[in-house]
């Protein structure tokens, strides 16, 4: 009998690579004999890049960009053993490298996401998936196209910076200089959200909040998208507010989707693609999956959706160990996964639930390995 262990992380308490180790120990006491395999998992947000290359093999590049306030900072991104490359967007404008009080979409720039794309191209790269998640900007993804070597010009022809106050004074976009290996390469953006460009569910109203805006600075980047979105019109004669994810990011979603031609993709499924899933479960018995919290947000691009829905393809049953179970955590059988059994097996706190996180996980290995041996006889 073979195992393949896939967790995601328990955020803040139990790593990928954690819950393998606690699943390999307890498969030994319940089945001696059987045998087990493991890939670190992540569902396209953060992490993704660690859990990748653990998974499969490769190197962490390190550089200097700039960070969404045009700072110089050191990034990563992983470079796979296939010569495949993988980023997150948040390495280089992530919110989190901002102060909180330094929180401002319209000075905020996604330069340092273009500036990765480049140093990938110049190292050989011609197969690049991106992830977009955890964004300090809302700059339609200038910054980055205007690292790649695109122009946006105001109404006099002076080149703006690409931030997102810039967005009402483009005028015209010039693709002349834009790098000429783009056309060489597969893009791949890791995207979950459905959001378009403009309105009341684009990219300004849905998450400028969250970066720093006010109502006055939403309603001024809100002005400045719909110029960015007529201007991106007339150029690729595509309407951004019928795209979902062109408002993911800040709006990079859609400058990748346009100017590098990349194919949206839910993170997980390409996490899975570039650890070679479908491969690593062609002779497994059992996989079992988890993550820290499940409800109905599972269903929808997350690890046990992903997991679940690949092993219910190849007919292969899937179990889950979670820490919580939420509102419509049942709606995930509908998706592959078996059955799911959580940690907490008391009424405890949060921070108990924390603090006794291995015990707990292995109570629940021990309680889950033996349904699948009593499912055995």
């Amino acid at each position: 009998m073979k195992f393949l262990f896939a967790s995601d992380s328990f955020k803040g308490s139990l790593s990928s690579v954690k819950c393998a180790e606690l699943l390999e120990q307890v498969m030994k006491e319940i089945f001696p004999n059987a045998t087990s395999d493991s890939i670190e998992i992540a569902d396209g947000g953060e992490g993704t890049c660690e859990a990748v290359l653990n998974s499969v093999g490769g190197e962490s590049i390190e550089l200097e960009v700039l960070d969404p306030l045009l700072r110089p900072i050191k990034a990563h991104y992983a470079r796979l053993k296939d010569g495949r490359t993988l980023m997150e967007m948040a390495s280089a404008s992530g919110l989190t490298l901002l102060e909180p009080g330094e929180r401002n979409p319209l000075e905020t720039s996604s330069y340092g996401t273009g500036q990765m794309i480049k140093h990938a191209l110049d190292m050989g790269s011609r197969d690049i998936s991106i992830a977009i998640g955890g964004s300090a900007t809302n700059d339609g993804g200038t910054g980055a196209i205007r690292a790649l070597g695109a122009r946006f010009l105001d109404s006099l022809g002076n080149e703006l910076q690409g931030c997102g106050k810039d967005l009402e004074k483009i005028a015209e976009i010039d693709l002349s200089g834009l790098d000429k290996r783009i056309a060489e390469c597969k893009f791949t953006v890791m995207c979950d959200v459905t959001n378009v460009l403009c309105g009341e569910h684009g990219a300004t109203y849905t998450f400028g909040m969250q970066k720093g805006a006010d109502d006055e600075k939403l309603a001024q980047l809100e002005k400045g998208m719909k110029n960015y979105r007529d201007h991106l019109k007339q150029l690729f004669n595509v309407d951004c507010d019928s795209i979902q994810g062109a408002g993911a990011a800040g709006g990079l979603g859609a400058a990748l989707m346009l100017f590098l031609k990349a194919q949206p993709r839910r993170g997980i499924e390409s996490v899975l693609e570039l650890v070679h899933f479908d491969e690593r479960i062609a002779d497994v018995d059992y996989v079992i999956t988890g993550e820290g919290a499940t409800d109905w947000q599972s269903c929808y691009g997350k690890v046990l959706h992903g997991i679940g829905t690949h092993c219910k393809a190849k007919g292969i049953p899937a179990f889950a160990i979670v820490g919580s179970m939420g509102k419509g955590a049942e709606d995930i059988f509908e998706h592959g996964i078996e059955s799911i059994v959580t940690t907490v097996n008391a009424p405890m706190s949060l921070d108990c639930a924390m603090q006794n996180a291995e015990a707990l996980y292995k109570s629940a290995a021990n309680r889950l390995f033996r349904i699948i041996k009593f499912a055995c006889k």
